[in-house]
């Protein structure tokens, strides 16, 4: 089968939606003629001879792509990347060949969106052999490390944690992020009510980032409620780390036992919660939680779900 991936910021951002790119076409290409598309020409497209395309930007790409896929009679295949809200509702009204929804919720919302198109439940994943088990660390210690992984955006909500870490004692926040407007504000932020002690603000290829997880504690993650997925969740949980996340559906369904939920802009129970995070003995269940997101499971249901269509 000769599949196309289109992502306009593939090898340009570090994202959610460019690491599903990078790691499913990896594996589908063990099988199939895989091609990762960031320079679109919707005309060489149409000339591809594609049996399958995967549009990830959304909006008019996918509208592009289902009117090529019908002239040329083959498939389309959308990923609720964007998550419940316009774009997958657009995305919905293009008629895909399948849905692929990323969690049950985002299931139900795309049912009484347009219950006229196939809806598959596949999760984002993590490469287990990448994002390695730490061993369980001992977070009674005085020294305690906060991460949060985000692009510098107002939906990721960095400002909440920075504001929760600062009531606590003895606690350091790492925060990372790739792209955004934000930087500048929330370097600003960080540094005026933690000091540069406690507070840290950087850029990391992806590649770097099993070294990053593994130097914290626990993971916040304190994310607008209608975020698709949240792939740092399963790299952190893969390096054994406890999340402390956003009290919704979504991410209920990913932490599992693994975090607490909670929510986030409720600045005193926020705080109240990571500092029960650093202190619980977690065990090795963040790792056995991300072990049900493992990238090599998921490509084999895109494998199926492709012999399906």
């Amino acid at each position: 089968m000769k599949i196309a991936f289109l992502n306009k910021y593939q090898n340009k951002v570090n994202r959610g939606a460019e690491t599903f790119v990078a790691e499913l076409s990896k594996r589908l290409s063990k099988n199939h003629r895989v091609d990762v598309i960031s320079d679109i020409n919707y005309f060489k497209l149409l000339l591809g001879k594609y049996d399958l395309i995967i549009p990830t930007n959304g909006r008019l790409q996918v509208v592009l792509v289902r009117i090529i896929t019908w002239l040329r009679g083959t498939k389309m295949i959308v990923s609720g990347q964007s998550g419940p809200g316009f774009d997958d509702r657009m995305n919905l009204f293009a008629f895909p060949d399948a849905f692929v929804a990323l969690t049950n919720f985002q299931k139900s919302w795309a049912e009484k969106v347009n219950p006229c198109v196939r809806i598959e439940v596949i999760p984002n994943g993590v490469d287990l052999g990448k994002f390695k088990s730490a061993k369980p660390k001992n977070n009674g210690k005085n020294h305690k490390t906060v991460l949060s992984v985000g692009a510098f955006t107002k939906d990721k909500r960095h400002n909440l944690t920075i504001d929760a870490v600062a009531k606590l004692k003895d606690t350091k926040l790492i925060i990372v992020g790739s792209s955004g407007g934000l930087k500048k504000d929330i370097i600003k932020l960080g540094l005026s009510k933690l000091g540069e002690d406690r507070f840290e603000a950087k850029t990391v290829k992806h590649d770097e980032m099993p070294q990053i997880y593994k130097k914290a504690n626990m993971l916040a993650f304190p994310t607008v409620p209608w975020e698709s997925f949240g792939i740092v969740l399963v790299e952190a949980m893969a390096t054994n780390l406890p999340v402390v996340a956003t009290n919704d559906p979504i991410r209920a369904e990913i932490v599992g036992d693994a975090g607490i939920l909670v929510d986030p802009t409720d600045t005193d129970a926020y705080a109240q919660v990571l500092d029960v995070a650093l202190s619980s003995n977690w065990g090795y269940r963040p790792r056995r939680q991300a072990e049900k997101f493992d990238w090599d499971i998921i490509a084999k249901k895109y494998e199926e779900l492709l012999e399906q269509l």
